[in-house]
């Protein structure tokens, strides 16, 4: 919200949460009844086309929303570098409130002027009087409006959210209260209002003034710069009919230059043009890619995480992932690609992160024929990596499969000369689950397909003489026929039955990268192992997976520890790191054990 919210901020739909949508189903099931009923010469395709315009809005907001998270993320041609947090996401997931309002103006004044019905598809002259209307009153009366806004009494109470977002992305564009919205509106009807009235109005021109408002917009936000300078060059009088992303992002930042909507010519007009635009354009467009000081290896997991990445959709990437949800998944079930891809950029101080995603799913991993393939994409990844300069590559999830690849080592023995260090991050999983442990207890159940982990953590628990551990996995240790431990360490396959079997109060403490699935109200599960970033890790505005918030997986952090720390070993095949010396690397850099989240 603004400083100091003032009137009308709030969106009056606000409290129907994601019901809001509602509010258009009586236009739109009346526009379908009508099209259905009437004949073809009587039915209204300016009215039935109100719905798939909108629909044709959002989509196009996310296009531009999915290719500036990925751009900003790759670096090249990126304009600002400052990071993007959780309260932008959270305060910018309301964007499709201002195409809710467009839509019931559209439908009411449809409905209620004969003169905005039935227009034809195209008129030359409605056209040419929309660019003249928005080019001279629209883009002079916006220019003052927005000087206006910047004036301390309104600027505090509705323009100031608006400016929260100083490293903007596109829809940042219509993030402002209802009121603002208002004024906008009334402003952006002087060219469809005008060509309606004067009967020169068509779709062509409604329509498209619409789309081109929102391309603008989105292309003026986006954080990373994609207008060629040649352009100016070809034809100079482009730089006074067309602003560019990085001469906006300079308002963001100076706030008292570049007031302009789409047009600088009123800036260089009334001397509000920022003197470092060129400077700046020029910078943007030389930038090149980032170099990532260490690169975090994951996979898709359930078809619908496709949508939850950071390029995907904002609201669902910056909430856990709900492994259970299925509305979406048929879309991307066939989802094929031949590189791995870039997931999101973070940053620690002096280290860059980058995540990148192999385009397969988790049931992909149980296939053996898709083995050979998933291994080259993962060997592809390396070598990328290794080419590009980064130090340490930490695999994520089941890219470290010992199944599939000995945990990695199958990579370091193929190519024994790498530069770049392979992680599987196995050492701080088991110093997570240990210090998971509540102190005091004497009694320990182990349910897990022995592995790296499970020998590892089971090693401890004989080391530790204060500690009884039995197992329902037949082998070494003794089969527990009570099941009265309180405290289970639990990996894979752990069955609805057993979880029935345990008392009141059980604490399961997974060492899985999966989380078990929950079938016990009166017990506690704690996360897979994993850590809590600290403040200084920034950009990190999106959840890994069904993690909370700022909660990072052991494989991903301990990447960021072995680079931190400058440790020059890989952490691959049945090699485990030192488990007490890089956990306390973990808390000297800030990482925090996630026990806390559930005191």
């Amino acid at each position: 919200m603004a400083t100091k919210p003032g009137l009308l901020s709030d969106w009056p739909w606000k409290p129907l949460g994601s019901l809001k949508y509602m509010i258009l189903a009586p236009w739109a099931t009346h526009s379908l009844y009508c099209a259905a009923t009437k004949g073809k010469n009587e039915r209204d395709y300016t009215n039935l086309i109100i719905m798939p315009f909108l629909l044709s809005r959002a989509l196009h907001n996310q296009i531009w929303i999915s290719i500036s998270r990925h751009r900003t993320a790759k670096g090249n041609n990126r304009i600002l570098d400052r990071s993007i947090e959780f309260e932008q996401v959270d305060r910018e997931s309301n964007w499709d409130d201002q195409i809710l309002l467009q839509g019931l103006l559209f439908y009411i004044f449809n409905s209620t002027l004969s003169i905005a019905s039935f227009l034809p598809f195209w008129r030359t002259d409605g056209v040419i009087i929309t660019m003249l209307l928005h080019a001279g009153p629209v883009e002079y009366l916006y220019y003052w409006l927005h000087r206006a806004l910047h004036h301390h009494y309104l600027y505090t109470r509705y323009h100031s959210h608006h400016h929260s977002s100083i490293a903007t992305e596109p829809i940042s564009s219509v993030i402002h209260p209802f009121a603002e919205h208002i004024a906008y509106f009334v402003l952006f009807g002087i060219p469809l209002l005008g060509t309606v009235f004067s009967g020169t109005g068509s779709l062509a021109s409604s329509l498209g003034y619409i789309t081109y408002i929102d391309f603008m917009n989105n292309m003026g936000h986006c954080n990373f710069e994609l207008i060629p300078k040649c352009l100016f060059s070809i034809f100079p009088p482009l730089k006074y009919l067309i602003y560019t992303p990085s001469f906006h992002s300079l308002h963001h930042t100076q706030f008292r230059s570049n007031y302009c909507l789409f047009m600088p010519v009123y800036d260089y007009i009334h001397g509000t043009m920022d003197k470092s635009c060129e400077a700046l354009h020029d910078k943007s467009l030389k930038r090149q890619q980032d170099v990532a000081d260490v690169v975090h290896l994951t996979h898709l997991t359930t078809p619908e995480s496709l949508f939850h990445l950071q390029p995907g959709f904002a609201s669902f990437a910056s909430r856990p992932l709900n492994s259970n949800s299925t509305y979406i998944w048929p879309l991307f079930l066939n989802f094929i690609s031949a590189r791995t891809f870039l997931v999101e950029r973070n940053f620690f101080p002096n280290l860059n992160l980058q995540t990148w995603a192999i385009p397969r799913y988790t049931i992909q991993y149980s296939l053996k024929w898709q083995g050979q393939a998933i291994n080259a994409l993962i060997e592809e990844a390396i070598i990328e990596a290794e080419i590009r300069g980064s130090k340490v590559l930490s695999l994520g999830l089941l890219n470290q499969d010992e199944g599939l690849n000995r945990s990695g080592a199958v990579f370091v023995e193929r190519y024994p000369k790498l530069n770049i260090k392979v992680v599987d991050g196995s050492s701080l999983a088991v110093a997570i689950v240990l210090n998971s442990i509540p102190k005091g207890t004497t009694e320990i159940l182990f349910r897990g397909a022995l592995s790296k982990l499970a020998f590892a953590i089971v090693a401890t628990f004989y080391e530790n003489e204060n500690l009884k551990l039995s197992a329902t996995t037949k082998g070494a240790v003794a089969v527990s026929k009570n099941f009265t431990q309180k405290v289970w360490i639990v990996g894979d396959g752990l069955s609805k039955d057993e979880q029935l079997k345990a008392p009141k109060g059980t604490l399961f403490i997974p060492f899985s990268h999966f989380p078990p699935k929950k079938t016990r109200r009166d017990a506690f599960y704690r996360h897979p192992p994993s850590m809590i970033a600290p403040p200084s890790l920034q950009n990190l505005h999106s959840c890994e997976n069904w993690l909370p918030r700022r909660v990072m997986s052991a494989g991903r952090v301990a990447g960021i520890l072995h680079a931190l720390e400058g440790w020059d070993v890989h952490e691959v095949g049945d090699s485990i790191f030192d488990v007490n010396k890089i956990w306390e690397a973990a808390l000297k850099h800030g990482f925090l054990p996630t026990t806390i989240l559930s005191k």
